[in-house]
């Protein structure tokens, strides 16, 4: 089996945990405190960010994008369709540019400020103690949250899916990110109705249902973060 190193509220981490349960894949996770960095770690990666799988084939592969096109490979083929990624070119450069997008757009500009100012600060306290939130940085997130929402609603509008008819990459990329961001209760849901839908749609799916079981030592989840009827 697997092992998938990882931190419940890391957005790449659970878009890995999303690919491998949608390709029916059974793994191990280890909680890394990434701020800690382990040399046990660090000798994984030494660049001490996270997700990293450990293969019993292949050992170590590093990073969320990385290890989702290895288990495509790995794992998707054996499927006997195309599942996650089209077959196309140019459809599965359009599911490579989104899934970038969010891991990185919005990782940078909501996901990250978020998570970090609320709960990352607390956990991994300086040398005087817990430092306290950056109010501006919460508020950039709050503001920069929305324009995203609209971004969603706009592309399944028209598509369904992110990226298309189906589900992909895109849609399990998004849906990482704003699984942590819901967690913290900072989704303004009321913004967009179609990005609302999407989302219900996606955390109707099995391949969820770890991540709506995740805590975090200290920080509940909002109350509606499991409900599927939100």
């Amino acid at each position: 089996m697997p092992v998938l190193h990882h931190h419940p509220l890391s957005a790449a981490s659970r878009y890995v945990r999303l690919v491998l349960a949608e390709f029916g894949e059974e793994v191990t996770l280890v909680d890394e405190q990434p701020w800690e960095r382990s040399e046990a770690f660090l000798a994984l990666n030494p660049a001490g960010t996270l997700p990293v799988l450990i293969d019993e084939t292949d050992g170590a592969v590093v990073g969320a994008t990385p290890i989702a096109e290895y288990l495509q490979e790995t794992r998707g083929a054996r499927l006997g369709e195309d599942v996650l990624m089209p077959s196309a070119p140019a459809a599965r450069a359009e599911v490579r540019r989104l899934a970038d997008w969010f891991l990185g757009k919005l990782e940078s500009e909501v996901t990250g400020y978020l998570v970090t100012e609320k709960v990352f600060k607390r956990l991994a306290p300086g040398p005087n103690g817990a430092s306290s939130p950056d109010a501006a940085a919460i508020r950039a997130a709050r503001s920069n949250i929305r324009y995203h929402l609209r971004y969603i609603g706009y592309l399944v509008a028209r598509r369904n899916c992110l990226a298309g008819k189906e589900i992909s990459f895109a849609d399990l990329a998004a849906a990482a990110e704003i699984s942590c961001i819901d967690y913290l209760g900072e989704v303004p849901w009321e913004e967009d109705s179609n990005a609302k839908a999407w989302y219900a749609r996606m955390k109707s799916r099995p391949s969820f249902r770890s991540i709506l079981a995740d805590t975090v030592r200290g920080n509940p989840p909002a109350t509606h973060y499991a409900d599927l009827d939100f």
